[in-house]
Formats: C-alpha cells, structure tokens, sequence
C-alpha cells in the first residue's frame, strides 16, 4: 500500500461540483430564454462564485465529520458516499483543508463583489442574502454548534442550496428579477443532488447512527428512507414535466431529462427496495444515482439550450 499524498481534486471532491454547476447552467439558459439576453460576466462570475461555495462545503464537511468522529467509524466509505477519507489516511493535511475551504470563501466573496457591477442595484440585497446563507449552509451543515446534517435539517439545505437558492443566484446574475418559470425551475435540481444525500445516508447508517449524524435515514431507518428515495425521483419526473406544460416552451426537448429515468432508474428503485439494509448492494444503487444525476443535468442543460434556438 502506499501513502502518497492525495491529489487537490480529491480533497475537493472535484465530481461533486456538478451538483453546483447543473442548477447555475440551467437557470442561466431559462433565463436567457426569458430575456432573449445573456449577461456573460454576470454568468462567469456566479459560476466561479458557485464553485468556490461548494469547494468549500465539501472541504468543511470532511473536516468536521471528521473531527465529530463521523468519519474515522465509516466502514461504508466509497467513491459515493462517507466522505473522501482523506483526513482519515492523511490527519497531517487538516491545516491544508482549512486553507482550501477559507481560500475557496474568500474568492467567493471577491467574485461576489465583482458581481455588483454587472447587476442592477436593485438586486444586490437578493445577492448578498444568498451569499451569507450559502456560506453558513457551506460551514454548519456539519460545523458545531448548529450541525444542520446532525439535526434532521440536513436535507433541506441540501435542497435549497442545490435547488432555489442556485437557480435565483444564476437569476441574479442575469439581471431577472423572480418569475413563474423560474419558480418551477427551482425545486428539481436541488431534488436531483437529494437523492444522492439519502442513498448515501442508508449505506452510512451505522457510522451516522454512533456518530449521532441523525438525518433521514438514521431517525426512520432504511426502508421507510427507500420510498422517500424513491419519492424524490417521483418529484423529479412532476417537475420536468411541468416544465414542459406550464413554461413557455412547451417542446420535447424538455423532457430530454426523463431519460435516465427510463433507462437506469428502474433498477435503481428495485435495488433500493430490495436491499435498502445491505450497504454493500447499496453501492450499486449509489453508483446508478450518481450516473442519474449527471446525464439529468447533462440532458436539462441540453433541452434548455436547444430552446434558445427555437
């Protein structure tokens, strides 16, 4: 075995970051839709600031899972769930995780300020409320004395982060004050990122449970978190649908995202079902959850471009 230095991309986990980049793309381009207008700066910025946020989060969230005793109990961990570890092979790197996630705030927060010469005045209160949730989110999701994920609050500031809060930040960007479409934007990305959260929450229900990280799973136990997993795809396919009927669109390439849904999520449900107390079949359906989420955002970016054009 060895003991070579993990790489940065790992101590970020760099694949997460699209749970980020997904709902800024899409609200962007909805909003270009809307305006017939795209404010490129405003774009680039929000994405660079969005990125930063979420590097720190992930960084945070090792850290003190880690420092809780979350982590070190985790015999579940994979590539999906429970962490990167690195804090685990490497105790050494926990000044350099604090720089990453301190580093990754305050660009955030230069970007931020960038932002406001590219936005109308009228929005800079909206931009600067998202900004302070988005980092207090960013650090008490696990940090004491708050621990959001340790309070059964986890999953709900998952959502908002992931879902409302990032499409009116891609809003922002574009100068576009709240409108009827964005709002049936607003809930489907952040359902996406959920379902990871809960997948991983039932294979690391043993860890969570004796390090008192009481979400979903560890206070309803696995089944009962099997049919919320479930529920949530169910939300997800409501949504995109609404999007195709109520917006303004109204073309099939809206649904381009319900692919997955045809093609892996079945399986995935099945899994879930039958194996919702076996961590290691588990894994399985936290891979397939994973490659659900990336080709829906894939695909949603894509339908939602290709309305630019028509």
């Amino acid at each position: 075995m060895t003991n070579k230095k993990p790489s940065i991309f790992k101590m970020i986990r760099a694949p997460f970051l699209t749970s980020v980049i997904a709902p800024l793309a899409a609200g962007t381009l909805l909003c270009v839709k809307i305006t017939g207008f795209i404010n490129i700066p405003g774009f680039i910025i929000v994405l660079i600031s969005g990125i930063c946020i979420h590097i720190a989060t992930n960084v945070y969230n090792d850290i003190y899972d880690t420092l809780q005793g979350n982590d070190s109990v985790n015999s579940e961990r994979n590539e999906f769930s429970g962490g990167s570890g690195v804090l685990q092979s490497h105790p050494e790197l926990l000044g350099s995780m604090y720089s990453i996630a301190r580093i990754a705030l305050a660009a955030a927060l230069c970007f931020n300020i960038a932002l406001m010469f590219f936005i109308e005045r009228e929005l800079w209160l909206l931009l600067w409320i998202l900004f302070a949730v988005s980092v207090f989110f960013c650090k008490y999701y696990t940090a004491a004395p708050v621990k959001l994920a340790y309070r059964g609050m986890g999953e709900i500031s998952v959502w908002l982060a992931f879902g409302p809060m990032a499409i009116l930040m891609a809003a922002v960007g574009q100068n576009l004050p709240v409108s009827n479409e964005l709002f049936i934007l607003m809930p489907v990305c952040g359902l996406s990122t959920l379902s990871i959260l809960l997948i991983g929450q039932m294979i690391d229900i043993e860890a969570d449970r004796s390090a008192g990280k009481h979400g979903v799973a560890s206070r309803l136990g696995t089944g009962i978190t099997s049919f919320i997993y479930i529920a949530v795809h169910c939300g997800i396919i409501i949504n995109i649908t609404a999007l195709y009927i109520f917006t303004s669109i109204s073309a099939w390439y809206l649904l381009l995202p319900l692919l997955p849904y045809l093609l892996i999520f079945p399986g995935a449900a099945s899994n879930a079902l039958k194996n919702h107390n076996m961590p290691h079949e588990l894994k399985k359906t936290a891979a397939a959850t994973v490659k659900i989420h990336v080709l829906f955002s894939v695909l949603l970016i894509t339908g939602l471009a290709i309305s630019i054009f028509y």
